[in-house]
């Protein structure tokens, strides 16, 4: 498959950062059984990837700002385009040993994502999309589900966890959700979320308390998917509020309407 010139920047970034997030993965199978943990090891291995990543973009893409996980906002000379990047979504799966995590990069131009990737260097399923061209799994053509009734579908969702989220909202969300669907899946890697939700592998997604990164990336895959994308009320400030609604145009109503009654 022939890809733009961006998402060839893009991607090539990706997959050099991945090498070494592939080898750390490896490694951090061995640091499991140390009573200190891998997770001075996982930091390192997340910061390395973003250096990397930062390194790749400015260098094909020299005055284009940068919003990183790690290393925060780096401002360039370009004021209309910004790489929002996410060095290693799901660092917790990454931490235990569990292959269920990502590289994600976006571009922002002037406000706007107009292109994204979502990437898993464990399984090498590597998801892509450009604003008007369709959303791509390993170059195959892919579309959001077209289940139509939450009672057939199949989310995922966000959970809070110790010192993160709202822990009130998220028993009371998901207790409304538990009797309206077939069933709430939670992965652990936000990017992967919205690229499963693409694929239709999954009919719908929401979380709360998120940051640019983790779904910057998602966003576009999920629209060029043909899915529909808002925030928790159904409004388009998903990068502002941190939280997010995805699947289908019926689905992702259905879901904020759960939402909004519990």
């Amino acid at each position: 498959m022939h890809h733009s010139a961006l998402l060839n920047v893009m991607i090539a970034a990706a997959r050099k950062a991945a090498r070494s997030l592939k080898r750390d993965f490896g490694e951090v199978e061995n640091l499991q059984v140390s009573l200190k943990g891998p997770a001075n090891f996982v930091s390192a291995a997340d910061r390395r990837a973003e250096e990397t990543i930062y390194a790749e973009l400015s260098k094909a893409r020299p005055g284009y700002g940068f919003l990183g996980e790690e290393g925060g906002v780096r401002a360039g000379d370009d004021k209309t385009h910004r790489w929002i990047v996410d060095p290693l979504d799901g660092t917790t799966n990454f931490l235990h040993g569990i292959p269920q995590f990502a590289i994600s990069i976006a571009l922002e131009r002037e406000g706007a994502i107009v292109a994204g990737l979502v990437y898993n260097p464990a399984n090498e399923e590597l998801f892509i999309a450009e604003k008007g061209k369709g959303a791509f799994l390993n170059d195959r053509r892919i579309r959001v589900a077209g289940r139509k009734q939450l009672r057939e579908a199949v989310l995922a969702c966000g959970l809070a966890h110790i010192g993160h989220g709202d822990h009130e909202v998220v028993k009371r969300e998901t207790g409304a959700m538990l009797g309206q669907v077939a069933g709430l899946r939670r992965l652990g890697a936000s990017a992967l979320d919205l690229a499963w939700v693409a694929a239709g592998r999954f009919d719908g997604y929401w979380e709360r308390s998120l940051s640019p990164w983790d779904i910057a990336a998602g966003i576009i895959l999920v629209r060029e998917a043909g899915g529909f994308v808002s925030d928790c009320e159904g409004a388009d400030q998903m990068l502002d509020k941190g939280a997010i609604v995805a699947g289908n145009e019926t689905i992702s109503k259905d879901i904020v309407k759960v939402l909004k009654s519990a």
